[in-house]
């Protein structure tokens, strides 16, 4: 099979049956690039990488700690702007090796929670991911992690959680819940404009 036969054939699998056809490929392996794994995953290392810094973002972090944590975000959804076939990090982050013994226990512990979310989400309206559609959710999730970027009190919250539905949506090519994400990421941006707008009308009247 060809690289970009096993990329394509990545695409289709499912949430577990993509990590875990991922585990068996590098059953031979002691240790794994992340980079390889990504690229093996192909269009859908987008999905996975997007919904694993969404995550992050999701979590109780100090204040202005999303200034840092959605770094990652703008790379990610900048990348599938511009139509890369695959999540490109930079060399020192995509060199590093994850034994793979643990990255298949993490895998079996997450299996459960996959299988759930397998049960609502699955493959609909395939003309959500032609190359030049997802070129254009690219677009709008960017805008959307531009929005988490912000320092705006509270309103990243908004952002993280329509970046982790849209990526779940990438994932299983769901356009359904692909839709969900998308106006999700829309009111997250109307909220942090509304916020910051707020911050700055009050800011001026104390001048």
């Amino acid at each position: 099979m060809t690289s970009l036969q096993g990329r394509s054939a990545a695409a289709r699998r499912s949430m577990s049956k993509a990590l875990f056809w991922a585990v068996g490929r590098y059953r031979r392996l002691e240790a794994v690039r992340l980079g390889r794994i990504l690229q093996d995953q192909g269009q859908g290392s987008f999905g996975w990488s997007i919904l694993l810094f969404a995550m992050i973002n999701m979590l109780p972090l100090p204040l202005g700690s999303n200034v840092i944590t959605a770094l990652p975000l703008l790379l990610l959804t900048g990348q599938m702007a511009l139509g890369f076939p695959y999540v490109r990090l930079p060399a020192f982050i995509s060199r590093r090796r994850v034994p793979r013994r643990a990255f298949q226990r993490v895998i079996l512990r997450f299996k459960p929670l996959f299988r759930r979310i397998e049960r609502v989400i699955r493959p609909r309206l395939p003309q959500f991911f032609t190359a030049k559609a997802e070129r254009l959710i690219g677009g709008l999730l960017f805008v959307v992690s531009a929005a988490l970027f912000l320092p705006i009190p509270f309103s990243g919250l908004f952002s993280a959680a329509a970046l982790a539905v849209s990526a779940m949506a990438l994932i299983e090519r769901d356009g359904v819940v692909m839709i969900v994400g998308l106006v999700m990421g829309v009111v997250a941006i109307v909220v942090t404009v509304t916020a910051a707008t707020a911050i700055v009308i009050g800011a001026n009247s104390f001048i």
